[in-house]
């Protein structure tokens, strides 16, 4: 892999962190986007951008995520499975339990006002109505804490584990039988199938990253039917059509109609995305990764990720209501929210990186802790 690959790489998994960011500051009624969410509100300039962006421009970012995980997986071959499952635990699965408890202890802070509570029971992450942790059963807690994360981002490095651990299996089949493999889990992905710890995406993105390692696929120049002149037009009228008919496809031609529709749309997207974003952005790529600026702020990746939820969740309605609960306060949310959490985010990183990097490489997965220098490409 090249360095340029190498940087391309870096400045996707810190980028779709941001954008994970604006997805979860989403402030539009019904705020548990899937990809067959209808509105039920009247089509304003605020919903409108909000969906097309959060529910549409922005979803290849998970995606992007699994196929450059099961790329980087994929070039460690040289090492023992055992060993790299041994490493795996310790940057997986001990930040999943760590951050679990974090996650615990802001909302237990932020219990301490009525503000604060306030806050907890509008973000509806432990139920519509919020209990004092407290006052819940230790039972109650380490579901939350284990299985159901309030940072319930989380669910991406645990079903990441998982797929490392089935990584002998997965280059196994792909050897022997891509075309059925990549039949069966793309029609697992269309269905939206899942079960807890191996999601029907990740799954389907994953292995790609991997058959893409291990068959030598060019990842700088596109296939000739991968034409950017003619997927990015298509890619930003289908984002359209999505998002007008999640607003008034339901009266056009009924909802089942509807969700069918949108979930194929929703699909189509993605893939239009990741090619997009990925062979369309190598100059956007390149003037980014020669700001050192940049580059210093893209190691705090993993703390942006862990630490923005449930931070932004608490934020969305007080902000809300200190812009006054109008359209522009609701776009002006979506925008400014994000970049104050991030922002937030990384001088938290910074302060621990520098006061404690003992606790940062274990919150983080020793990710980050060394900052990269990257030559100008």
């Amino acid at each position: 892999m090249n360095s340029f690959v190498s940087q391309k790489f870096r400045f996707w998994s810190f980028v779709s962190m941001l954008l994970l960011v604006f997805v979860h500051g989403y402030n539009v009624e019904g705020r548990y986007l899937q990809p067959m969410t209808t509105i039920q509100e009247l089509i304003n300039v605020s919903a409108f951008f909000q969906y097309f962006t959060a529910n549409g421009l922005f979803r290849f970012r998970i995606p992007m995520l699994f196929v450059i995980s099961g790329y980087l997986f994929a070039m460690g071959d040289t090492t023992a499975h055992a060993v790299r499952i041994r490493k795996r635990i310790r940057t997986l699965l001990v930040p999943y339990v760590l951050w679990g408890i974090i996650a615990l202890g802001i909302t237990w802070l932020f219990q301490f006002t009525a503000w604060g509570q306030w806050a907890i029971t509008t973000a509806s992450l432990w139920g519509e109505s919020y209990t004092p942790i407290e006052q819940r059963s230790w039972h109650d807690i380490a579901i939350r804490w284990v299985f159901y994360p309030l940072a319930f981002q989380l669910w991406f490095i645990r079903c990441l584990f998982m797929y490392n651990l089935l990584y002998p299996f997965f280059v196994t089949i792909l050897q022997k039988a891509p075309k059925t493999w990549f039949s069966i889990v793309g029609i697992v992905w269309l269905l939206m199938m899942h079960f807890y710890i191996v999601e029907g995406e990740g799954l389907l993105f994953f292995t790609l990253g991997i058959w893409m390692q291990k068959n030598n696929i060019s990842l700088e120049q596109p296939r000739t039917w991968m034409r950017l002149s003619l997927m990015g037009p298509l890619w930003i009228v289908l984002l359209f059509i999505k998002t007008w008919l999640a607003f008034n496809g339901k009266a056009w031609i009924g909802d089942f109609a509807t969700e069918s529709i949108l979930i194929l749309l929703h699909k189509s997207t993605v893939v239009l995305g990741l090619i997009v974003c990925w062979f369309g952005s190598d100059m956007v790529v390149r003037g980014a990764m020669r700001k050192q600026w940049f580059v210093w702020c893209s190691s705090f990746s993993f703390i942006v990720y862990a630490l923005h939820v449930p931070l932004i969740n608490y934020m969305i309605e007080p902000s809300l209501v200190l812009l006054r609960s109008t359209m522009v306060a609701s776009i002006l949310s979506y925008l400014l929210l994000p970049v104050m959490v991030i922002a937030i985010c990384i001088s938290v990183g910074f302060i621990l990186r520098t006061l404690l990097p003992s606790v940062y490489a274990i919150l983080t997965g020793d990710r980050g802790i060394k900052e990269q220098s990257h030559k100008a490409v």
